[in-house]
């Protein structure tokens, strides 16, 4: 099994990336591959809505020129994507929000190539407006017949410096059991892949 975790984050070594890093950690425990991707700060760029990725219909986005096509790859082979964001003005970085439509758009162009993934948002904050963040994330999950785990709260955090968020001791307990409960549910989706519902 193999969970990718993408960081929206541009801040490394930032709270988002601690959040995603402790999402990992049981399932690391658990004995899956897992891979960290930084994605915040690098450059890619928002769906054009050329349409060519439903013609073509290769699961990759005509637009080779940014890192979009190979994070792609990474989320196509991945059974659970854990996509974490700061939040910026109550939304998703500028970078997630390119991942999140164009990942999606290409997806649904391919046979729902995401249908029966699980899904997760992490989302940090300073103080307000993550709860939209974690419900961006999940609209694209969802409507990619994705399977969201829930955990003991919204996964999200709270912290502005780089290191805050690790104070935060109810949002780190959140992301051991999203973890944990990740790990679980993957192990019943392969026990069960073949009976999974398609459009």
């Amino acid at each position: 099994m193999f969970a990718l975790a993408i960081n929206g984050s541009p801040r490394k070594g930032g709270n988002t990336e601690t959040l995603l890093k402790k999402v990992l950690e049981p399932l690391d425990a658990a004995g899956w591959e897992t891979e960290f991707v930084q994605l915040g700060g690098k450059e890619i760029r928002g769906c054009l809505a050329c349409g060519k990725c439903r013609e073509k219909r290769n699961n990759k986005c005509i637009n080779d020129k940014d890192v979009f096509n190979g994070i792609m790859e990474k989320m196509l082979r991945a059974d659970a994507i854990i996509l974490g964001s700061p939040t910026y003005f109550t939304d998703v970085s500028a970078e997630t929000k390119a991942l999140l439509d164009r990942s999606g758009y290409v997806a649904l162009s391919n046979g729902r190539a995401f249908a029966g993934k699980i899904g997760a948002a992490v989302v940090a904050a300073r103080r307000a407006g993550a709860t939209h963040v974690y419900d961006s994330i999940n609209h694209m999950y969802l409507m990619n017949q994705m399977i969201v785990p829930g955990s003991t709260y919204w996964n999200m955090g709270f912290g502005r410096n780089p290191g805050e968020v690790a104070e935060d001791a109810e949002a780190l307990a959140n992301m051991d059991n999203l973890g944990r409960t990740i790990a679980w549910l993957g192990n019943a989706i392969a026990a069960h892949k073949d009976t999974f519902p398609t459009a």
